[in-house]
């Protein structure tokens, strides 16, 4: 029997996390990720050796990564100390270096894989660093993926620019050879939708036969979704791309400890509610399940939960 394609569309710690569930099934993954970032040790690459911002992309080859720990470990490994090493990680440098050698971001992605031994595809977004900007609900016009949440107004729109990036081809190939194509979990502004505002990425998806489907956030980003609903996070991917591009939501249906709620609170952040019925207008299939799981302190996906109901929609 042929395994199944599949498709994950993200970027951050979303799509790491929902990848370390899928490995663990018999399917093919394709992870598509955002190459928006222009925050800490992957912004200064960006400007400094002008390529795209490695930092998510390492995360996803990490979660991917069938290696010893400790190679895991000294990929994720942070400098903090040295002049001009200090705040970048050894992955990012090793993903610099690989562009250097091979001449080409997304060659050095590929190698990078082969040395760890990553379990599917991983394929940046585009080829070339791209600038996010955000249009904010009072006209003024905000630039950069690290910037936009500082800022603390309420977000109309972003946009890309250069306006004509070039996806990738490989990842339109993907796409279009997909059962499953995965959009989230993921800083709705700064993750997700980066990647399919990329031209050709979000026509691809809406012609693909796959099923769609888009994990909504447990919890708010401050200064990105404050007080969203779950209903305003599908709201917001389709005012930006159009219908057609989901065709089932996953959404959050479990009770959040009042301890972890507290914690989150004092950052900003508030659960995203379920509203059931504004949800049931749309015409898509709402799945709701209880996928939580409390990890260190912080509030999770469950992988391997969510996997298993991400499979069973195939």
């Amino acid at each position: 029997m042929k395994k199944a394609n599949v498709v994950v569309i993200g970027g951050g710690t979303g799509l790491s996390a929902i990848l370390r569930g899928l490995k663990t099934f018999p399917v093919d993954i394709t992870a598509i990720v955002t190459v928006a970032d222009d925050g800490g040790s992957s912004g200064r690459l960006r400007q400094e050796l002008d390529i795209p911002p490695p930092g998510d992309v390492r995360n996803v080859l990490v979660a991917l990564s069938e290696v010893e720990p400790l190679i895991e470990e000294l990929f994720q490994h942070r400098f903090e100390n040295g002049e001009g090493l200090s705040g970048h990680s050894l992955g990012n440098l090793l993903l610099a270096g690989m562009t250097s050698i091979t001449g080409d971001f997304a060659k050095g992605v590929h190698e990078l894989s082969r040395v760890l031994n990553v379990r599917g595809k991983v394929l940046p977004a585009a080829n070339q660093s791209i600038i996010l900007k955000a249009e904010m609900c009072d006209g003024s016009i905000v630039t950069g993926e690290s910037t936009i949440p500082k800022i603390g107004k309420r977000i109309k729109r972003v946009f890309l620019t250069p306006e004509h990036v070039q996806p990738l081809s490989e990842t339109l190939q993907a796409i279009r050879k997909a059962d499953l194509i995965v959009i989230g979990p993921g800083s709705l502004y700064t993750s997700v939708l980066p990647n399919l505002l990329v031209p050709g990425i979000a026509d691809e998806v809406k012609k693909a036969q796959a099923r769609k489907v888009y994990i909504c956030n447990v919890m708010t980003q401050p200064g990105e979704t404050d007080d969203y609903t779950a209903n305003d996070h599908v709201q917001a991917l389709i005012s930006h791309v159009g219908a057609g591009i989901i065709d089932t939501v996953i959404v959050n249906d479990q009770k959040i400890d009042k301890k972890y709620l507290e914690k989150y609170e004092k950052e900003g952040a508030k659960d995203v509610v379920f509203d059931k019925i504004e949800l049931q207008k749309l015409p898509y299939q709402i799945v709701a399940e209880q996928l939580l799981i409390y990890r260190e302190n912080l509030l999770r996906h469950d992988a391997i939960k969510l996997s298993q109901l991400l499979l069973s929609l195939l």
